[in-house]
């Protein structure tokens, strides 16, 4: 496993915004830190567009293949 390096920071949030990513970080089993960095990774991503939400990539393949003769019909 590889070690990540990480720089300690402080700020302030919303309590409810903070509560419910200590609900997310209960409920998936995962420290609260590690929530934080995956909500600032998306929201850089979105900032940037490079990244798309990988639920949403989902849901676009998924798509995708529930309609795929349609679209090969459109593309003759």
């Amino acid at each position: 496993m590889t070690t990540v390096e990480r720089e300690q920071f402080s700020g302030q949030a919303d309590p409810a915004l903070l509560e419910q990513m200590r609900e997310i970080a209960e409920k998936d089993g995962r420290p609260f830190q590690s929530v934080m960095e995956d909500a600032i990774r998306v929201y850089v991503g979105c900032r940037t567009k490079k990244n798309v939400r990988p639920e949403v990539m989902a849901h676009f393949w998924a798509s995708v293949e529930r309609n795929r003769r349609l679209l090969e019909l459109l593309a003759q």
